[in-house]
């Protein structure tokens, strides 16, 4: 269980990394202060454009280049809010006009593949653009192979809304349409995947939304696993919350989905099928196209890097961060792709100095609505052991069981805190 005394420790020994950081890589900054090396990050979210703004800061005359093709950002993290219809899309769409500000080229363009032999992106359009150091950022893409009957067209009736944007609308608008009595299906993928706890947070907010609207209807999580991030205080907040509106049903139930009819909305699993009025899923992930397209990930679908470094251990020059690499027990959440960034930053400088990863602690915080003003939370500390970021024992836990309906609501506002900080860093 977590306590405050943990989580300020955690908290402590994180920032005690990123001191160290700052004062061992000054002497790299002061030798590269005058460096002319471009640096080019792929993927504009919150660990590349992360990584872009760190690297502008610490070289200030090197060519930082982020490629992203979108002129904007839509945020995952709160997503949930808007299909609940407690918040809009233009509230999760940041610019990048900050990071073009400080001297980051910010080049419109999609990375198609990459020469880790010849250091160089090849674009969308045909052009490419040289690197001396590369940080891939392309974050996931969905393995609809993995799940019969699913694709990118399916998504069209059967919306996974993992990708923010047009996806959470629909999902948000199937929803509204829905008859009161209907059932919204959530399907939950098996390990590992972009936010743990994101399908269970869609669960509760659905299940918010329903309660004051369609209090007849109910949702329905089909689980590829037998256990999720959190798990007993999800179940324990549905119960006291919304009843029995929210039925979970794990792998151990037989509620694997094996394959899908989007014009039918039916749901197939092992034992049984299930035909659902709104069926939202979400099928399981890998590395973002460019990295699987480049040969930079290996056969799980994921990119495997050096834990400290970031460098690929597949080519060298390559560092990936975030989503899209194999980092262990530290999960694939926003606050970890944050942190995951500035430490790469950080580490590059190094290399560019030639000087060896200066070693450091990560701190990773999720926070979950189970309603608008109901939060709840995970903290760990992790540290590097060799290509894995390993948790730390006893620096870290859940929010406790007993406590009253004030301490939920004040971590509510933590997290709303905590996405109004992490925005404004990363995109402001």
């Amino acid at each position: 269980m977590i306590t405050r005394r943990t989580f300020l420790s955690a908290a402590r020994l994180s920032l005690a990394g990123f001191a160290g950081l700052s004062l061992v890589s000054a002497a790299s900054c002061v030798s590269l202060k005058n460096t002319r090396a471009r640096l080019v990050v792929v993927g504009g979210g919150f660990a590349g454009l992360t990584a872009a703004r760190m690297l502008k800061s610490l070289l200030p005359a090197a060519e930082i280049v982020l490629v992203e093709p979108k002129a904007s950002y839509i945020s995952c993290p709160f997503s949930n809010l808007v299909i609940a219809g407690e918040r809009t899309i233009a509230e999760q769409t940041f610019g990048y006009s900050a990071a073009r500000a400080e001297g980051v080229r910010h080049l419109r363009l999609a990375a198609k593949d990459i020469d880790p032999v010849a250091r160089k992106v090849e674009l969308s359009n045909g052009d490419s653009v040289e690197y001396d150091r590369l940080i891939l950022a392309p974050g996931i893409s969905l393995n609809y192979k993995a799940l019969p009957g699913y694709s990118a067209q399916a998504a069209e009736m059967m919306p996974h809304a993992w990708e923010a944007g047009e996806q959470t609308e629909l999902l948000r608008n199937q929803i509204a349409a829905m008859k009161d009595g209907g059932t919204v299906a959530i399907v939950a993928p098996a390990n590992p995947y972009r936010c743990p706890p994101g399908p269970y947070e869609r669960a509760s907010l659905i299940a918010h939304y329903l309660k004051r609207e369609k209090p007849k209807s109910k949702v329905l999580v089909l689980d590829n696993k037998d256990q999720f991030s959190k798990q007993g205080l999800f179940q324990a907040a549905w119960k006291s919350e919304y009843g029995e509106m929210v039925e979970w049903r794990g792998l151990s139930d037989g509620a694997r989905v094996i394959e899908v009819d989007p014009d039918t909305n039916l749901l197939k699993t092992d034992f049984d099928e299930y035909r659902v009025d709104v069926a939202n899923v979400i099928p399981p992930q890998q590395a973002g196209s460019v990295a699987l397209d480049s040969g930079l990930a290996d056969a799980s679908g994921w990119c495997p890097v050096d834990a400290l470094s970031f460098e690929s251990t597949i080519a060298p020059n390559i560092h990936v961060i975030g989503d899209a690499a194999i980092l262990n027990q530290m999960p694939k959440s926003a606050f970890a792709a944050n942190a995951q960034a500035k430490l790469c930053a950080v580490q590059v400088v190094q290399s560019l100095a030639g000087e060896a990863p200066i070693p450091s602690k990560l701190l990773n915080t999720c926070y979950s609505l189970v309603g608008p003003e109901f939060g709840i939370s995970v903290a760990d500390v992790y540290q590097a052991g060799g290509e894995r970021w390993l948790e730390i024992p006893g620096a870290g836990g859940v929010s406790p069981t007993q406590v009253p309906m004030s301490f939920r609501q004040d971590e509510a506002r933590y997290a709303r805190g905590w996405f109004e900080t992490i925005t404004n860093e990363v995109f402001a």
